[in-house]
């Protein structure tokens, strides 16, 4: 498990590495990453669900 420590450690050398104003692009990155991964996720269980239904008719 990550504790406390840890975190601040990673965080200490992200700010190192890509200084303070850079962060909010990287944030802001990874957050329409995450949400286009979700929305894929979505379509796939949509997907499925219609092949299921497809099948048992």
């Amino acid at each position: 498990m990550i504790g406390t420590p840890e975190i601040i450690l990673i965080i200490i050398v992200i700010l190192l590495l890509f200084g303070g104003k850079k962060i909010p692009e990287l944030m802001r990155g990874l957050g329409k990453g995450v949400k286009s991964f979700k929305d894929g996720m979505k379509g796939l269980d949509e997907s499925e669900k219609k092949e299921d239904d497809t099948e048992k008719k």
